[in-house]
């Protein structure tokens, strides 16, 4: 089937959106962000106090070139050095640095000769988890159980001016704070929680960013 659903939760309704458009250190650059789950869209639509809109959309992917950072091809690290080129880190430790450095040197994806790229999304929440094991406090399986936290699920990112043309709006509809807002609170503080157990305990056994530069450097 080439034709696909998603859905993108704002304050306002977006009957066209705009190529090239959108803060350039969002999760994977400049474009618009959607999801195939419309009740993680509603969560994403509101504020507090604030009520919002899922925007309705049908994407046809046939001919697109899709970029799938979830599936068998790429491991965690690779989703994670896209967000690290594109989101802001600041990060000040060494290891911190060096591990930046080691990730775009041996898992660097270029986005553009895509259409499409489909991958984690990547909120305050879970950007921290990132941050942690780039400062070398989470092992790299810790970081993939908690990426998994909260059912975030995956997100698509539509990226070319093609893809774009391809993207029909369908409806808006309308989502009320006072039920979402909850629940998107509910989502994030679970997440935050279950991280807290994942990472109570250091993984032994695990793989943490100095191994990795460490294993570089032999």
């Amino acid at each position: 089937m080439n034709k696909i659903t998603l859905y993108h939760g704002s304050d306002k309704i977006v009957s066209e959106p705009k190529f090239n458009l959108g803060k350039a250190y969002n999760d994977y650059g400049k474009g618009f962000y959607c999801t195939r789950y419309i009740e993680l869209a509603k969560e994403w639509a509101v504020d507090e106090g604030r009520d919002g809109f899922v925007n309705v959309y049908e994407l046809d992917i046939k001919g697109l070139k899709v970029l799938d950072l979830n599936s068998d091809d790429y491991s965690i690290l690779y989703w994670l050095t896209v967000l690290l080129e594109h989101r802001v880190l600041n990060a000040k430790a060494p290891v911190a640095i060096e591990g930046m450095e080691y990730l775009k040197r041996h898992y660097h994806i270029s986005l553009d000769d895509y259409d499409v790229v489909l991958g984690y999304r990547a909120d305050d929440s879970y950007f921290s988890f990132a941050r942690a094991f780039i400062s070398n406090s989470i092992s790299v399986a810790q970081l993939e159980k908690a990426m998994y936290l909260g059912d975030l699920g995956t997100q698509y990112f539509i990226k070319s001016k093609n893809a774009f043309t391809k993207l029909d709006f369908i409806e808006a509809l309308p989502v009320d704070n006072t039920e979402y807002y909850s629940k998107k609170n509910q989502r994030d503080t679970k997440a935050r929680a279950d991280y807290e157990i994942i990472t109570n305990a250091m993984d032994r056994d695990g793989v943490y960013i100095l191994d990795l530069i460490r294993q570089e450097e032999m």
